[in-house]
């Protein structure tokens, strides 16, 4: 294995401090919430801390494929987070020199796993001037004899982009023509859909593989609770096996209060949801009433990926140290994505809506600061 530390990880809020933020636009989930604030009961003072089923809490198991059309519980292992779901998918398949393509720009664990792994990594982009629209036939054109895996985000991480399950179905039948390749879905802001969410890939075709997390959608970043799927008996296996000998199990703790939130979702998810289109609605309104920047309006999720319209006319890194150490504001600039530094990645889910519209006023008072 060949690891480097991204500049995602490096420059994340996290790692820079909060306290140093006071605008924060630049998270990638909806708001960090309390298991209190959803009405969870976190009384755990008997629950028996003993290892736990290899695969996950069944019951746990039992909620997440029932979101899930044609997915039986013990064909979903729960992983501490969706990262080592992605590690786990990658270990298993990949090994130096597979050829496996990758959509572009992404999260970068799906990335840099497969490198780290010395796989022969092809980025399949997708570009602003396309609406970040998925071309099916330029996948068609790009997948070889020899892919091992065809590695997707939808809802797509860091742009919002969608696509609607007809084209998942073609993307499922386009993989399925490949005998040695497997298509890896991961489905973080399913939930997170402005219509109808996808199918669960895994769902549609045993060569689909699909990876979630409970991180992004509810906020809870810090109950490390992920999941995979695959409906391939023998696959399956050796993802559990994999898991096994690098987690065991996962945390008693962790996994019942999963439970008791993914039971509630009905009750969950709808304000959450409200707050994100009300929260989309201001941004796009921002967008409207000035001319320093532009995007694609994202279609799920709760972040976008705007640009300044006329790059050349800022000095884009002045920007961003005003950005922050004059107005206090802090978004994920381009490089996190392998994309150009007059983009940035704009989270309008996690900062209260007071917070947000401030981080927007800030953006455009550093980009005068920043004209050149």
């Amino acid at each position: 294995m060949r690891y480097r530390r991204t500049a995602i990880e490096i420059e994340a809020p996290e790692s820079l401090g909060y306290d140093s933020i006071a605008n924060n636009l630049a998270e990638s989930s909806f708001a960090d919430m309390s298991l209190g604030e959803y009405g969870i009961d976190t009384e755990v003072g008997e629950l028996l801390l003993q290892y736990g089923d290899h695969r996950g809490d069944p019951a746990l198991r039992e909620q997440i494929a029932a979101d899930a059309e044609a997915v039986a519980p013990d064909r979903v292992i729960v992983t501490a987070g969706a990262a080592p779901a992605l590690f786990i998918v990658a270990t298993a398949l990949l090994e130096s020199g597979d050829h496996v393509l990758v959509q572009e720009p992404n999260y970068a664990t799906n990335l840099e796993t497969p490198r780290a792994l010395a796989a022969e990594v092809e980025a399949l982009p997708i570009r602003y001037e396309d609406g970040w629209g998925l071309d099916l036939d330029r996948v068609r054109a790009m997948l070889r004899p020899q892919t091992r895996l065809l590695s997707i985000t939808y809802p797509h991480n860091p742009t919002g982009a969608m696509i609607d399950a007809e084209a998942l179905i073609e993307l499922v039948g386009i993989v399925e023509a490949h005998p040695m390749a497997r298509l890896l879905v991961d489905e973080t802001y399913r939930e997170l859909a402005y219509g109808d969410p996808l199918p669960v890939a895994a769902g549609l075709s045993t060569r689909a593989i699909s990876v979630s997390s409970m991180s992004k959608t509810y906020g809870l970043p810090g109950l490390r609770i992920g999941w995979l799927i695959s409906r391939d008996s023998e696959l399956d296996e050796t993802l559990l096996a994999a898991k096994e000998q690098i987690l065991i199990c996962g945390s008693a703790i962790d996994e019942t209060m999963a439970v008791r939130i993914l039971a509630a979702r009905g009750r969950i998810l709808p304000p959450i949801r409200e707050t994100i289109a009300e929260h989309l609605g201001i941004v796009r309104e921002w967008i409207g009433a000035q001319e320093v920047f532009e995007w694609v309006e994202p279609q799920a999720g709760v972040i976008g990926l705007p640009r300044f319209r006329a790059p050349g006319e800022y000095d884009v890194d002045r920007f961003y140290t005003a950005l922050l150490e004059r107005h206090g504001t802090y978004v994920g600039p381009g490089h996190w994505f392998d994309q150009p530094r007059s983009s940035f990645r704009l989270g309008f889910g996690w900062p209260a809506t007071d917070e947000l519209r401030r981080g927007l006023g800030a953006l455009l008072a550093a980009a005068a600061d920043a004209r050149l």
